[in-house]
């Protein structure tokens, strides 16, 4: 029998915080946001943990990432609750197994209606890669994707039913900041060209193009100074060190930028991100990826306006579009430095950028976000319940 119109139980299987990962970041400013809405009751979230973390009372139960048998614990554990529906936050790296296809027996053994939020969407998936997602696009009620760009590849190359499919913006906290020249004096950074870079770091990233880039842009403009934001990605240290972070500061040294570029090595807490990118006056992802559908740093850039200096993977071409930013070629630093020579002496420009950034990042705030959320969990749960139930007043 189901019963309209009254708080619903929705619970998360993600990382969350203590844990240091953009996923945890994330699944936590969601549920903080969720709690202002009445039609949800407080969620509650299942953390997958690789480490001793002291978690907040929001936790119900902990999956121990790579203990199988934890997956299939927690699902039947769930299954005796009054959850109403699962929210499974799915990124490669999250969950044990190969590829995580541990959450495969998280889901074969649940009974719960469940719906899978994508924060990588690959378009040439390994098959084991391929098979975790179009199972969970086949027993998932519904599937999020945070980019227009990935519809198409989910029902081509994953063959996940259309209908299923949701496109909800990455969210981004809103939070009042001082103006950027104010910032900059407070950080020491007065009369200075700020751009900036930040995220858990990684080869990847591209950040020795950027490097290239600032030292081509130093020649013309010496008030410059990159700021490359963020601690290195731990799964990189734990197999590397810091060899990528110390070859970056090498770079920098043959370059002689060493008044150009700054690392600032730590774990940046979501006030840190807000005010680096407050003062930044052009953000830049030199990213090497070419198939990265959702970018969650970009996402923010984004929400606070900035104008963005990107390589031309998806995420940045579709965010980038009507005028938002410039895209620069793969793997090349003299097509990064033009776009930021040209926006810096560009400054009615840069203005005009801002100004189309800032209007498409109001959109994606996390209390939007969250209202699009809660209306899609609202919808499957009356959903799911009316298939079996006599529908009353």
């Amino acid at each position: 029998m189901v019963v309209l119109n009254r708080a619903r139980n929705v619970v998360f299987l993600s990382t969350y915080p203590p844990r240091e990962c953009g996923l945890a970041t994330f699944t936590q400013d969601l549920v903080n946001e969720l709690d202002e809405i009445k039609l949800i009751n407080k969620p509650r979230v299942i953390a997958i943990s690789n480490g001793d973390y002291r978690y907040d009372e929001r936790i119900i139960m902990e999956i121990w990432q790579y203990d199988r048998d934890s997956y299939v614990k927690a699902a039947k554990e769930l299954n005796e609750t009054d959850t109403e529906l699962v929210v499974i936050e799915h990124e490669y790296g999250i969950f044990g197994g190969d590829w995580g296809d541990y959450i495969l027996d998280f889901i074969d053994n649940l009974h719960i209606p469940f719906i899978t939020t994508l924060h990588t969407v690959l378009l040439e998936p390994s098959d084991k890669q391929k098979e975790i997602i179009k199972v969970l696009g086949e027993k998932s009620c519904r599937v999020v994707t945070m980019a227009n760009n990935t519809v198409k590849i989910l029902t081509s190359v994953y063959g996940i039913d259309p209908s299923k499919i949701e496109v909800i913006h990455h969210g981004v906290p809103y939070k009042v900041v001082e103006p950027r020249e104010k910032l900059k004096e407070r950080y020491g950074f007065k009369g200075r060209q700020i751009i900036s870079t930040f995220g858990l770091i990684s080869p990847g990233k591209g950040l020795e193009y950027g490097i290239e880039a600032i030292a081509e842009v130093a020649k013309k403009h010496r008030e410059v100074l990159y700021l490359i934001l963020g601690q290195t990605h731990p799964c990189v240290k734990k197999e590397y060190g810091e060899s990528y972070r110390e070859k970056l500061e090498e770079l920098v040294e043959r370059l002689g930028v060493e008044e150009n570029v700054r690392f600032v090595n730590k774990y940046l807490t979501k006030d840190e991100i807000i005010q680096y990118l407050q003062l930044s006056d052009i953000y830049m992802t030199p990213y090497l990826g070419r198939d990265q559908a959702v970018s969650g740093t970009l996402a923010y850039a984004v929400g606070y306006g900035k104008v963005i200096v990107s390589t031309p993977y998806p995420y940045a071409k579709e965010m980038l579009a009507d005028g938002r930013g410039m895209l620069a070629e793969f793997a090349d630093s003299k097509s990064l430095a033009r776009c930021i020579n040209y926006i810096l002496e560009h400054p009615e420009v840069k203005s005009e950028m801002e100004k189309r950034t800032m209007a498409l990042g109001r959109t994606m705030m996390w209390k939007n976000v969250a209202n699009q959320y809660a209306r899609l969990f609202i919808k499957t749960i009356e959903e799911t319940q009316l298939k079996g139930d006599t529908l009353v007043g």
